[in-house]
């Protein structure tokens, strides 16, 4: 059995006597009004409808007419970080169920293993759907998977004359279930397949079993174009008023590689600085990105066994500090090919893939990393040593 455990309005009360029964209109008009000015940009100027897309246009309008066909499918959307999966994601559940879905609610669900383990998983829900993260709570998913989609298949529609006979269950993440659990996902949205439909998201497909992408429609969203990007962001500032150079535009957008979030996020940064008409922007840059290409510059120092063995140990620092494996790998291979000599880049990336690979189908993913910081080392090491004797 689940439980839960609901946080709303409510949370915002010192106790329960004193949470209203019925929150008077002009109440709830301020509270929201306060909680506009207080959004940060990429949340105040999320699209909410299909037809509001900034990039991808056609995409939208291509999913948009699978929803007014009337035969949902269930969906796979992956991509890259940043690029617009959620948005898409929301956009889809406000053209199904209209503008109740955005009534939504955060609790904590409570479930219990066969073994008797206590499981406790956060999911975000409306009466139309739920979404979580089921890989939350690690090899303990195919519980919380067969769970929560038997209980939203098993709960009706108020109303099935003007709603959709089936509510909707968002898995994010999906390439972080065990393959248990998407063996027993596979079975399940077959079982329920009449009242309930599932879109999975994930940015790798790599990972999810071959079984279950055959049962859904898989939708690439790509990362938006340096162009896309640009226009989002002069339109964002213009409706806060706000004049950003084009050239930190620019940087900010070729710094941020497609990642619409982070790009809004430092466009917002600059503006905080109450300096933002100036050319000479600085970028502010996180302390993660600075940490790697210390590590990156350790590793070009000197490449010894002990020095490896720092490295690793910075690495796993990072993973402890939940930066992901694929982004600690990428940003490491590029602060290393800047100091790389043109004979051995195409080496240096062939071994990348081939590391980056194992990392994705990889379960522990130091091994692959320091796997990949000890072929590099071996590589430049030899290109210093021909070097030297050439001289």
């Amino acid at each position: 059995m689940a439980h839960n455990t609901c946080c709303s309005y409510a949370s915002f009360c010192t106790n329960s006597s004193d949470v209203p029964q019925v929150i008077p209109p002009r109440a709830l008009r301020a509270f929201n009004a306060v909680a506009g000015t207080m959004a940060l940009w990429v949340d105040k100027y999320r699209p909410h409808q299909l037809s509001e897309l900034s990039y991808h246009t056609e995409q939208g309008n291509h999913l948009a007419s699978i929803i007014k066909a009337g035969d949902f499918p269930h969906l796979l959307i992956y991509g890259p970080s940043g690029a617009g999966k959620k948005t898409r994601i929301h956009c889809i559940l406000r053209e199904l169920y209209g503008s109740g879905v955005e009534h939504m609610s955060v609790s904590m669900k409570n479930f219990e293993a066969p073994s008797g383990k206590k499981l406790e998983i956060q999911t975000v829900s409306s009466n139309y759907h739920i979404q979580l993260s089921p890989g939350d709570v690690g090899i303990y998913d195919r519980v919380v998977v067969q769970e929560i989609i038997k209980q939203m298949a098993q709960t009706q529609q108020i109303d099935t004359a003007t709603q959709k006979q089936f509510k909707v269950v968002v898995l994010m993440e999906v390439e972080q279930l065990t393959r248990d659990a998407q063996h027993a996902l596979r079975r399940t949205m077959e079982k329920y397949s009449a009242t309930c439909r599932l879109i999975l998201c994930c940015e790798s497909i790599a990972k999810v079993i071959d079984p279950l992408r055959s049962r859904c429609m898989a939708i690439r969203v790509a990362a938006p174009s340096d162009h896309d990007a640009v226009e989002v962001v002069k339109v964002v500032c213009k409706a806060e008023n706000v004049a950003i150079p084009d050239t930190a535009v620019a940087s900010v957008v070729k710094k941020a590689c497609g990642n619409m979030r982070r790009i809004l996020l430092m466009v917002e940064a600059i503006k905080a600085q109450s300096c933002a008409s100036e050319e000479n922007q600085f970028l502010p840059e996180p302390d993660w990105e600075v940490y790697l290409k210390e590590t990156a510059r350790m590793i070009l120092q000197q490449q010894s066994a002990e020095n490896l063995l720092k490295v690793r140990s910075r690495i796993y620092e990072c993973i402890s500090r939940c930066i992901p494996p694929s982004i600690i790998f990428v940003n490491l291979l590029r602060e290393l090919l800047h100091y790389c000599d043109g004979a051995i880049k195409a080496e240096v990336v062939a071994r990348a893939a081939e590391y980056e690979h194992r990392l994705t189908c990889g379960s522990k993913a130091i091994f692959h990393l320091e796997a990949f910081v000890a072929s590099f080392m071996d590589i430049y090491h030899r290109q210093l040593t021909e070097n030297a004797s050439d001289l």
